[in-house]
């Protein structure tokens, strides 16, 4: 298995958090479950025509490259798409200078990526290069060419509020950046895809899925304290809201990411 994960030139890392590239042919066939993160990503698929939608029983193919939307569940993915992937995953807030499109659009939603974003020979530019660093800098070379000129950063309001959520609740947060709570809620819908609330819950989810991922030799009510939860009970509902297990099934079918358990 091949993973490389790069992060984007200067004048795009305030909205994108890193360019990734997989190559993972060897993997057991099996569905696997992708915890949310309260991010929006890009996935092209290099290795064949299609990706692999796994809601239902069976597999259906949908199509090659897609815009996977901000999300509070799990999704389910196949490991057959992990042959050849790339894909390109966006800062909260960070989306809005390639789409005209509000980020709720695609709340729990995957959609062609072709359907949003006009760049149809994209898979094409990629195949073409010799190497998955090559792949991954023309991946950034593309990004930089589709902004056309248009505004490197997130909006100020969301920036702070982002930071701001991170230790306080959504009433200080709309005080402390001066809008009210009403007009926080929109603007993070618009921009993030989430609510504020929702946000900082996944927030908290990721914080804990990365100390269990290592190996954390905390007690859990600790390290419930230490992501920001009021107790332990409020940590183990919300780790199964989000992931469909409890900690303890999580460490043990934990793999070659923090976010994909075996399903």
């Amino acid at each position: 298995m091949l993973y490389l994960e790069q992060k984007p030139s200067r004048p795009l890392s305030g909205l994108i958090r890193s360019l990734w590239y997989a190559h993972a042919p060897e993997l057991p066939s099996e569905r696997q479950r992708v915890l949310p993160n309260g991010s929006t990503q890009f996935i092209i698929t290099l290795a064949a025509d299609h990706l692999t939608d796994c809601i239902a029983d069976t597999l259906t193919p949908i199509p090659p490259a897609i815009l996977a939307g901000p999300r509070l569940q799990f999704e389910i993915v196949h490991t057959r798409d992990m042959a050849e992937l790339v894909g390109i995953i966006f800062r909260p807030g960070g989306l809005g200078p390639f789409l005209r499109h509000p980020v709720d659009a695609f709340f729990e939603q995957s959609v062609p990526l072709d359907a949003v974003w006009n760049q149809r020979t994209l898979r094409e530019r990629l195949h073409a290069c010799s190497s998955p660093s090559a792949k991954l800098s023309a991946l950034d070379s593309l990004l930089l060419q589709a902004l056309n000129g248009q505004t490197l950063n997130r909006k100020p309001t969301i920036e702070a509020a982002l930071h701001s959520l991170c230790r306080n609740s959504v009433r200080e947060t709309a005080a402390t950046i001066g809008v009210s709570e009403r007009r926080l809620h929109q603007l993070f819908r618009e921009d993030v895809g989430l609510s504020p609330k929702a946000w900082s819950r996944v927030h908290r989810f990721q914080r804990a899925l990365k100390a269990l991922y290592k190996g954390t030799d905390l007690p859990w009510d600790q390290l419930a304290l230490d992501c920001g939860y009021y107790d332990q009970a409020h940590f183990a509902n919300d780790f199964h809201a989000f992931s469909g297990v409890n900690p303890s099934t999580y460490i043990a079918r934990r793999g070659q990411w923090t976010n994909h358990i075996a399903f």
